[in-house]
């Protein structure tokens, strides 16, 4: 979508998007005149505006926050994949897999157990 749309769709200031684009918080598709805009950016705005202005956080926090959410939805793909991956194997290799998960998470130095008595 282009500029206009976008500020219609995202409910911000021209102004407004210039700086969020100068420091980085969306991406920069296109050249200067005929930057681009897509839906992922339309969802970032929202969110960028709701941690601005609704939860006060100041602009050191936004990237941090920005870069966390990031982080977290490359995580996501990656096990959508690895699910994709395990599900493609045959049956005795997905049990196998599934009951060293349980293990893993149930298991004395599982996910619940404290950080500081699991082994490197």
């Amino acid at each position: 979508m282009d500029r206009q749309e976008f500020l219609i769709r995202a409910r911000i200031e021209s102004d407004t998007i210039d700086l969020w684009l100068d420091a980085g918080w969306l991406a920069q598709r296109g050249a200067a005149g005929e930057r681009t805009f897509s839906e992922i950016d339309i969802a970032r705005s929202r969110l960028i505006h709701d941690l601005t202005m609704d939860l006060g956080v100041n602009g050191e926090g936004v990237p941090i926050i920005l870069g966390l959410v990031d982080q977290l939805h490359g995580v996501r793909g990656v096990l959508r994949d690895l699910l994709a991956a395990v599900r493609a194997q045959p049956t005795n290799t997905r049990e196998r897999v599934t009951a060293e998960l349980r293990a893993v998470r149930l298991g004395p130095e599982g996910y619940g157990a404290s950080k500081g008595s699991r082994n490197a």
